[in-house]
């Protein structure tokens, strides 16, 4: 019996206080007393872990060892410490028994029995109703908390106070630091009547030698920002000043697919809660006058500014240390580049290096990248031997349905030569060691072509699906080929995002990575495309209505964009 043990705790004082070491005494003392062996490599744990959320190491590594069938049993306390939600627990219960694996609570033994069952969704549905009532009582309380001038604990204090560690939750027991509180009010001297951007205050700052409110060696922009739109520093400690917005998968068709987190967004001054009064750092005027300028700046930046058009916006990447490429204007000649990240200063800060590539000119990029779109547009039948390359030569399925026609037939005529080697020995002309001999040959020689046919099916199922995707693709390509001449920014821009995946640039060479649409789904937008990883061996990968290729054009892009590129421009944003 392969059994493993789970166990978890919702918080890190449960974890302090050792109630999860009760549940691995409880659970080692049921598989001794049964006589199941439990390797130490079987205890999968989960300290300080919400029982509301999947995303838990220790349950990701017992969910892989499980979808290997290296488990017969696993032992739970109680449901609730597999989740929190009904729909959590059972979807987990069906993906574990789906591999073979039972699931016993031993608190709480349940069985496959009608009524067991029902229970077990009470129980979810319960903890689930729990867990939301416990959120809520804590926030009210916390709410009171403040009302009445109690303020939290700080888990850090903001970079130029400290809290008193006798009276952690009294606002009178808050004091400056007075190191930090003078360079505090440099801060917002230097952004409000000196011009410096969010930027410069930390170049300044790691110039100096300041560590972060971190301690780290490099100062954020984010780190500035929070400082100077912080109202602390006024001398009024508020609270309620943001709310937690669940995560969106993603932000912008144009964004990788990744793990989305849960993001704080601002309330309204009218919704925060007055907690006490500290000393201040800051007059309000000073502080008004940064926020006026934030407001300003934030109209003005270049992320708000639509005047240049750049074709490829969020699709280039840099081959040479895989960063994205960010789209920047030089003053005073107003040239656009594509200039790799790797050159910004916080992150070369936090990279310890800095990327050599080249600043590549934008309208250079886009001319050559859009000629190629186009050209292949006008050419499908560069798609389609494209397609046919990317699934390695597992060729047409004529030819596949010919291969399989003949291992039909190799593994009929084995059959009946085991079934004639039968007759002869149950007729008594071969001798039992000749006749296990002759058949195990023969099943051997059968073993071996039904390997062939199983490889030579996957073979054929990837070939008839390349097949409807050269299909889907041509006929996509004819659609749109008229009007490819006269076409507008915005129709370009259209096609780029639809049919191009990224552009890689690594020295004076450019890979475009298409993405064809093989389906109606897919011709909907690029949150129909599978994008795994920009940077692994280019590959045919498979999405929901759409098929991602690189068609490699080495010699063309690699005269054009020879012409080009070009060294350091001058005019530079502060920071490059």
């Amino acid at each position: 019996m392969r059994i493993a043990i789970y166990v978890r705790v919702s918080t890190q004082r449960q974890a302090q206080t050792q109630t999860i070491d009760q549940q691995l005494d409880r659970l080692r003392r049921v598989a001794a007393e049964s006589g199941w062996p439990l390797p130490d490599d079987h205890v999968f744990r989960d300290d300080g872990y919400s029982g509301a959320s999947l995303r838990r190491p220790g349950l990701d590594r017992l969910r892989d060892l499980t979808a290997l069938a290296k488990l017969d049993r696993i032992l739970i306390t109680d449901p609730d410490r597999l989740a929190r939600n009904y729909v959590h627990q059972v979807l987990l219960l069906e993906e574990l028994q789906r591999h073979g694996c039972r699931v016993e609570f031993t608190d709480r033994p349940l069985s496959d029995d009608p009524q067991d069952q029902l229970l077990l969704q009470i129980r979810g549905a319960v903890a689930e109703y729990e867990r939301a009532l416990i959120a809520e009582r804590t926030r009210r309380g916390r709410l009171h908390k403040l009302q009445s001038g109690q303020m939290l604990p700080w888990t850090r204090p903001p970079y130029g106070y400290r809290a008193d560690p006798d009276r952690p939750r009294d606002p009178a027991g808050v004091r400056t630091d007075p190191a930090e509180a003078a360079l505090v009010a440099d801060l917002f001297r230097w952004y409000a009547d000196e011009g410096w951007s969010f930027l410069a205050v930390a170049q300044r700052l790691h110039e100096l030698g300041v560590p972060s409110p971190a301690g780290r060696a490099f100062w954020g922009t984010a780190t500035v920002r929070g400082i100077l739109t912080n109202p602390t520093y006024t001398g009024t400690l508020y609270a309620n000043r943001t709310r937690v917005r669940p995560a969106r998968v993603r932000r912008s068709a144009t964004h990788p697919i990744g793990r989305p987190k849960d993001t704080q967004v601002p309330l309204p001054p009218d919704q925060w809660v007055a907690v006490g009064t500290i000393p201040a750092i800051v007059t309000r005027g000073l502080f008004d006058r940064v926020q006026a300028k934030i407001a300003t700046n934030r109209s003005l930046a270049s992320r708000n500014n639509t005047a240049t058009d750049y074709l490829l916006r969020a699709l280039v990447s840099c081959g040479s240390c895989r960063l994205a490429c960010q789209a920047r204007r030089t003053m005073p000649t107003g040239k656009t580049y594509y200039i790799c990240t790797g050159k910004n200063l916080q992150v070369r800060q936090r990279l310890g290096c800095t990327c050599h590539s080249k600043f590549i000119p934008a309208g250079g990029l886009d001319d050559l990248v859009w000629a190629d779109l186009a050209d292949l547009l006008r050419h499908p039948d560069r798609v389609a031997d494209a397609l046919r390359r990317a699934v390695r030569g597992c060729g047409l399925p004529q030819e596949l349905r010919a291969r399989q026609e003949n291992l039909r037939r190799g593994r009929s005529t084995l059959a009946r030569q085991i079934e004639r080697l039968t007759e002869a020995y149950l007729g008594g002309v071969l001798k039992l060691a000749e006749y296990e001999r002759r058949r195990k040959e023969l099943e051997r020689r059968d073993g071996t072509l039904a390997k062939q046919k199983e490889l030579l099916s996957g073979e054929a199922s990837r070939a008839a699906d390349v097949s409807g995707a050269i299909v889907s693709a041509e006929a996509f390509a004819r659609r749109v080929q008229s009007g490819l001449d006269t076409a507008t920014f915005e129709r370009k821009r259209q096609l780029v995002e639809l049919l191009i995946d990224r552009v890689v640039v690594t020295g004076d060479t450019v890979e475009i990575r298409y993405a064809f649409p093989i389906g109606p789904a897919g011709e909907a937008g690029r949150f129909c495309h599978l994008r795994l990883d920009y940077f692994t061996t280019p590959c045919m990968r498979a999405g929901v209505g759409s098929l991602t290729v690189t068609i490699r054009h080495t010699s063309l892009v690699r005269q054009g964009l020879r012409n080009f590129t070009g060294g350091m421009p001058a005019g530079l944003p502060a920071g490059w």
